[in-house]
Formats: C-alpha cells, structure tokens, sequence
C-alpha cells in the first residue's frame, strides 16, 4: 500500500525523503513533484525499476524515461560528445524546465529502454525533488500520469492515476508551472526543438543566438506526458 508525505511540514517531509529514497534503493517507484509537472521515479540503474516505471505508465520500452539529476556535474558523468550550444544552455536554465537529449556514456549500466543510444537529462527547480536527488542520485523520471492522460499537477492527481504501484508519494503542493519541460535535441551540430514547454524559444536564442535547426511546430512532440525529464 501507497504512502503520501506532506512535505509542506518539515518533520512530515524529512520522514517522507527517507521512505522515497528507501523505496528508490529497493526498485520500488516514487512520486516527487519538479517544478513542472510531477514524475514517477525510479533507480536509473535498476532495470526492473524502470520496467515497473514503464508498467505503471502503460507505455513500452520504445518510451524510455528521462533522467532527473541532483547537479550539473550529471551532464558529463551520464552523456558523452556534449556540443558547446548544449553546455551553454545548460548552464543558463540548469536547474529548471528544461531537458536536454545527448548521446548517453556507452559504458553505463543501465536500460531505459529504446533510446537508440541518447539520454534525456534534466535538473529540476524544486527543493523537494533536488533533497531526493541528493539521497538516491539519477532518477528514471517520467511524467506521473498514465498514457494519454493529462499531467499530473498534484500528489492527488498522479495517485488517481498511478494508485499502489507506486510506493511514496511526496506531496509538494500544486504544480507552480503545468508546462512540461522544454525538450532540447542536442545530439547535432544544431540544436533542435523537440517540444515547446515551460523555457520558450525566444529565451533558448537568447543563450544560444544562432544555428538552430528549425522545424514546423506543429510537428513537435505535443504530448503533455513528461518522457524527456519530469
């Protein structure tokens, strides 16, 4: 049976970090609220974690979870050929909304599933979310709704969704963005907007002024599921 921290109360909080980061070492799943929409956590390096992540979704393997990280320093310990463009968007909205997709380390021991050798890496703006981090390090973390449901705003939502097969839930309160995280392609020469969400365009070429490679925006991923860093 499911348990939910109010994480609003210290004491309530501190015990519901240490129940999160306890189920995260068991292959249990968690649900912690970002500064976007709340995510479903699990082990990045527990393949049956993610497998039970991607159950509880109802999505397949061809729907692999980003990867939440505690601190900037994930970014080279999880990725490898990161472009300039990429470092440099990191360091303008890190932590935050945003979600960057790279060529994942080759020698790393884990399976998200069909990422055709990429990784989606984000580091949230949400203290609860950053304390988790800091106990259990990367986070299989994808949006807390099942598929083709809208995302989850609150602890109450996702458990509507995801009910039992989630072990902890924190609750940190309604969402303050129901933007999903802005997803970044950066495994080219040119970075290319995968999804439109909570770091608009406009803000991104404020960083990273040139060479982008543009695309129509109606083809861009639309989905509010978080699949890329929730």
């Amino acid at each position: 049976m499911s348990r939910t921290f109010d994480c609003s109360a210290p004491r309530e909080r501190e015990r519901g970090l240490a129940a999160a980061a306890a189920a995260v070492a068991r292959g249990a799943l968690v649900v912690v609220p970002t500064d976007t929409v709340y995510g479903v956590s699990a082990d990045a390096f527990q393949p049956d974690a993610v497998e039970a992540l991607l159950a509880a979704k109802g999505r397949g393997r061809d729907a692999a979870p980003p990867v939440l990280v505690g601190d900037p320093t994930g970014l080279d310990g999880l990725a490898t050929q990161v472009p300039m463009y990429a470092r440099d968007l990191v360091e303008a909205f890190w932590p935050g909304g945003l979600t960057v997709v790279l060529p994942a380390q080759p020698t790393l021991a884990w399976d998200l599933g069909d990422t055709g050798g990429t990784v989606a890496l984000r580091m949230p703006l949400h203290p609860v979310a950053l304390e988790l981090l800091a106990r259990t390090g990367p986070l299989a973390t994808s949006g807390a709704n099942t598929a083709g449901s809208p995302a989850a705003l609150s602890a109450g939502e996702a458990h509507g969704m995801l009910g039992d097969s989630v072990a902890v839930y924190l609750d940190g309160g309604a969402c303050l963005d129901e933007r999903a995280s802005t997803i970044v392609d950066c495994t080219g020469e040119a970075p290319r907007v995968l999804r439109d969400g909570a770091i608009p365009q406009h803000l991104l070429e404020e960083v990273v002024p040139d060479g982008w490679d543009d695309e129509d925006a109606a083809s861009r991923t639309a989905a509010s599921d978080e699949e890329v860093p929730a």
